[in-house]
């Protein structure tokens, strides 16, 4: 899998100021490269099944312990990264290749619950909480700009559009309470329609599609049997890797694997059993300031290998 032929890859810091820019070069990014990679971070979890619950696997229980945390929660950070069936990202014809960090205001480390240990690791990993409080992006306007550049829903005709998450609940859960600004549906079956009517039915969990083809664990583990290079775990560097684990399935697989693959995925989802979106997971990310060449504003992005890989997503107090 090509990865925009090893060109440098250029992490684009999106805060308040720079919403509507970036937003307008993903609309016209998201054309030529419609599989999209989400990862979001948030201060951990604070409700927590018992073991013999998640012994149990079920998926209506795990959802909700899933809501109970989006809703008393607030999102941190959300990491895209775009790419084509061959695995390239946009370069917009540029020596480098972006991926994007938006960073939230919502948290208020003084106001909000969070869990203890999970905002340690934050910290450790480089987030700036009084940077986000003071800067970040409000989550209400990030949804209504999502709206208005009609990067959901399919306002602009965009239904080609894949999303791709790893262990996939919370990312999505964040991103449906900010697109309605309200509580998660009280039930499974119905939080499954409200994913349909904004992301569509092209909807992969990565964990659940490894499953399908006999590989088993999270990120690090995965990674190393796909012989995919590891690296530092990072918000976006979750996002490239999955980009790279996704893209090494279907070539390994094979066209006709890779369709069966997500006719099996989209089957789930239409029949309400697409059981690993409800996993839970979080994760962590890292991230350090370096200068970039290109038109655009340099002092907002950061730079990563193109091979950069990351750990398996979850903080150090949950473990998958």
């Amino acid at each position: 899998m090509s990865i925009s032929s090893n060109k440098s890859i250029v992490v684009r810091r999106v805060f308040a100021e720079d919403l509507d820019n970036e937003l307008w070069l993903i609309k016209v990014a998201i054309l030529r490269y419609p599989y999209v990679f989400m990862d979001t971070e948030f201060p951990g979890t604070i409700f927590k099944p018992s073991k013999q619950v998640v012994f149990e696997d079920n998926p209506v229980i795990n959802y909700h312990y899933m809501k109970s945390n989006v809703d008393a929660l607030q999102i941190i950070q959300l990491g895209l990264s775009l790419s084509d069936a061959q695995g390239n990202l946009p370069d917009f014809d540029s020596p480098f290749c972006y991926v994007w960090e938006f960073n939230f205001k919502d948290f208020n480390i003084n106001r909000d619950h969070y869990a203890s240990t999970s905002i340690e690791l934050l910290k450790r990993q480089g987030i700036d909480f009084e940077k986000n409080k003071e800067k970040g992006i409000d989550s209400r306007d990030f949804a209504k700009k999502l709206w208005d550049y009609g990067l959901v829903f399919n306002c602009y005709g965009l239904n080609g559009i894949t999303w791709i998450t790893f262990h996939g609940a919370y990312d999505f859960g964040f991103m449906l309470k900010m697109l309605t600004q309200s509580p998660l549906p009280l039930d499974l079956h119905s939080f499954v329609h409200q994913l349909a009517y904004f992301f569509g039915y092209n909807v992969f969990d990565l964990k659940h599609t490894f499953k399908l083809l006999g590989l088993l664990g999270g990120l690090e583990k995965i990674a190393q049997t796909l012989k995919l290079k590891g690296a530092e775990e990072t918000g976006d560097n979750l996002c490239l890797e999955q980009l790279k684990e996704f893209g090494s399935v279907v070539n390994d697989a094979g066209n006709q694997d890779a369709q069966n693959v997500e006719n099996s995925e989209n089957r789930s989802l239409k029949e309400d059993k697409s059981t690993p979106v409800w996993d839970q997971k979080t994760s962590s990310s890292n991230h350090a300031d370096q200068n970039a060449e290109i038109s655009l504003p340099q002092e907002k992005m950061t730079s990563a290998s193109p091979n950069c890989l990351s750990t398996d997503k979850q903080h150090s107090q949950q473990q998958q």
